[in-house]
């Protein structure tokens, strides 16, 4: 038995969640990745998975060792793109996940672009604002925006993320520009109605009276809001109000003139735009390219009004 081959099917069949689509991938019948499993199941002396007509399923076993699995793999892949070319041409599989909104406005852009100076690199990108397992689900890295978690993950900051309250001239214009947090009140504010980030409210760093300046948060109100916050962005720019955004979401529309930062002597500090990555001793080049990469774009000013340069 190719040990190495059957892992490989093991995984592609758990992940597809059948044979046949797993098989289809690999362009062999559906009877091979079968018989593969088959032996790899009798060869460890457990059951991998309860197949039926209809379904897949994973047994404990299974699960267990579909993470094990998924590592080695990674780490053939990373050992054979390390030797590549003398270790000088970037190869191999590149993993990359991402938050949603902002892996579409500020990663995504950048993934053929990167490809484009490494061709032999195959990419793959996974947007999702859930929190993924790097190391169980088989990604060599992740862009995360905010504050990071106590973790045994490795990161890099790429760049600040500041927050600030925007709103259009024409807003503006017909209701007032606030100038104290506290004047939010009287304006109508597009806010979250559910994200655990900002069950706190806006925050902003106001003057103590004896002296020095400390974080406060406001919980401003209106009569629109919304789980989405990319809804939550249009609707500023349609004139409904005044919102709390990333800059990385404002900044073009800002250098346009098409938004206005408010209470902007009151912004918060900045938290960070991070890489982070599985501590290894030997990280394979395309990851490291990769972050370089974005390190060099987004370090750049311009680069979040204007977009990639090659």
């Amino acid at each position: 038995m190719d040990k190495l081959k059957a892992f490989e099917s093991f995984v592609s069949v758990a992940t597809k969640g059948s044979l046949t689509a797993a098989a289809k991938a690999e362009g062999v019948a559906p009877a091979i990745m079968g018989r593969r499993l088959d032996a790899l199941e009798e060869h460890l002396g457990v059951k991998l998975m309860v197949r039926t007509t209809r379904r897949i399923t994973l047994t404990h076993e299974g699960s267990a060792f579909l993470e094990d699995c998924q590592r080695l793999l990674s780490d053939v892949s990373n050992a054979e793109a390390s030797v590549s070319a003398g270790g000088v041409k970037a190869a191999g599989h590149l993993r990359i996940t991402a938050p949603a909104g902002f892996g579409r406005r500020h990663v995504a852009p950048l993934v053929p672009r990167f490809y484009d100076r490494h061709p032999e690199v195959k990419i793959s990108l996974n947007l999702s604002d859930r929190v993924v397992d790097l190391a169980a689900e088989g990604y060599d890295c992740a862009v995360r925006v905010g504050d990071l978690p106590d973790s045994s993950l490795v990161s890099v900051r790429l760049a600040d993320n500041r927050r600030l309250c925007v709103a259009t001239p024409e807003y503006l214009a017909r209701r007032g520009t606030p100038q104290h947090p506290q004047e939010l009140a009287q304006h109508d504010c597009l806010t979250l109605s559910s994200d655990a980030s900002q069950t706190r409210g806006w925050a902003f760093r106001v003057e103590r009276p004896e002296g020095g300046s400390e974080v406060v948060h406001v919980k401003p109100g209106g009569p629109l809001d919304c789980s989405d916050g990319q809804v939550l962005h249009d609707w500023c720019l349609g004139g409904w109000g005044i919102a709390w955004r990333s800059t990385w979401e404002v900044d073009a529309e800002i250098a346009a003139g098409r938004l206005v930062p408010v209470l902007d002597d009151f912004a918060a500090p900045p938290n960070g735009i991070y890489m982070i990555f599985p501590q290894r001793k030997h990280m394979p080049l395309r990851v490291r390219l990769w972050i370089d990469y974005l390190k060099m774009q987004y370090e750049r000013p311009e680069f979040w009004r204007q977009g990639v340069i090659l």
